[in-house]
């Protein structure tokens, strides 16, 4: 029969895994549940229930530093930062309504296991360039930290860049160090109307090379626009080119007005301004346009801006595919038609040729089951990945076979 264990604090999950491994049983590790459905389907019978272990901690806005438990909720961080112009820079995906959730369920663990990063990566980087330092108790029933509230610490190995996209497979992180940054006076987008997908690679490139200080370049296909929230972006009837402008209002209106000038080789040249632009780039980070219909399978796909075009070219040719590019044109998300095998071998061989990677995001828990969610590491890397989560996890306790097969 299926048990929960619900600990209070750092003492009680250690016993609770340390009770696990004394049984050779294996552990269901979950926050706030919010991403239950992504990755290979849980293989225990017994869960780990961390959503107690919330709240913020400390938070000094003068230091740009906040700490908190695991499964505090980013809509509580986020509401916290805002009341003092921060927040965090890497921009965390809201999940949600992607995977079929009804609020904004995510929280700051979440975040930083499955390393998200938003519009802002080209810039900005992703979760684990801002988490500072962690505590967590490991597979080994073993309390340990690493990391520190400050950004300058060099001492030991660099755990918190390991355990950020780890998906709960190595520790159970029971308190967070997180670095937080100013929020910008003003945000402009500068769109480009009616490129196909290589002249959108073209124009981004452009703005990425250029002195403007691009902080997000995302190209929406024509069939996609009309999903926006935004009215420009809906009534444009064309692709739209999106290139995003951040910081101090002078500034923003400078590097705006030049790189419109710039760009107007390319086509069309039109902006939003800071609430417009805000709700945009949400929109982008949440993978809005492909939230609808829900059962059909949604791919993360990254690979080298340059063959972005060229690669989505090759996805947008399969029957019933929609996609949108981010990280101007080095992230594809793509959504097919329901299928037993969610278009995976398509993808895959098309991905392969550009050397990228790819990631099943949605799909029913059958397909998840049968079809590689994450995309195959070549033998030395898989070796290596074995012996990662054997150092933290000799017996295999914590969410067992949630990234690959038997690790």
């Amino acid at each position: 029969m299926a048990s929960t264990f619900k600990p209070d604090d750092a003492n009680q999950v250690e016993e609770a895994i340390a009770w696990a491994v004394a049984n050779g049983e294996p552990l269901e590790l979950s926050g706030r549940g919010s991403k239950k459905a992504l990755g290979r389907p849980f293989q225990a019978e017994t869960a780990l229930d961390l959503s107690a272990l919330s709240g913020v901690i400390d938070y000094e806005p003068e230091e740009l530093v906040l700490t908190a438990y695991p499964s505090t909720p980013m809509a509580e961080i986020e509401a916290l930062l805002a009341a003092n112009n921060q927040m965090l820079a890497f921009e965390p995906m809201d999940m949600t309504g992607l995977l079929g959730g009804t609020s904004s369920e995510g929280s700051l663990a979440g975040a930083l296991m499955i390393n998200s990063g938003g519009p802002r990566r080209i810039k900005a980087g992703s979760a684990r360039d801002h988490l500072l330092g962690f505590e967590a108790v490991s597979g080994r029933a073993e309390q340990f930290k690493s990391g520190a509230r400050v950004v300058k610490n060099v001492t030991g190995y660099d755990l918190p860049k390991i355990i950020c996209g780890s998906y709960g497979t190595l520790a159970a992180v029971t308190k967070i160090d997180v670095k937080v940054l100013p929020s910008p006076e003003k945000v402009y987008t500068v769109l480009v109307l009616g490129l196909d997908g290589p002249a959108a690679v073209k124009a981004m490139s452009a703005a990425m090379n250029s002195a403007h200080e691009v902080s997000a370049a995302a190209h929406i296909p024509a069939d996609l626009t009309g999903k926006s929230g935004v009215s420009y972006i809906k009534g444009a009837g064309a692709s739209v080119t999106a290139l995003r402008i951040e910081g101090f209002g002078p500034s923003v209106e400078r590097r705006c007005a030049d790189l419109r000038e710039e760009l107007s080789a390319f086509g069309a040249v039109e902006e939003l301004h800071t609430m417009n632009s805000q709700s945009f780039w949400r929109e982008v980070r949440d993978v809005q346009y492909l939230v609808a219909p829900l059962p059909a399978p949604v791919w993360r796909i990254s690979v080298p801006p340059s063959a972005g075009a060229d690669v989505a070219g090759r996805l947008s040719a399969m029957d019933g595919a929609a996609w949108f590019s981010d990280w101007a044109g080095g992230l594809i998300w793509l959504q097919l038609p329901v299928s037993d095998d969610a278009g995976a071998e398509a993808v895959r061989a098309a991905v392969g040729v550009a050397g990228g990677h790819a990631t099943l995001v949605r799909a029913g828990q059958e397909v998840r089951a049968a079809v590689p969610v994450f995309h195959p590491q070549p033998d030395a890397i898989a070796a290596l990945s074995l012996r990662l989560k054997e150092s933290f996890d000799p017996k295999h306790i914590l969410n067992p076979g949630r990234m690959y097969a038997g690790v």
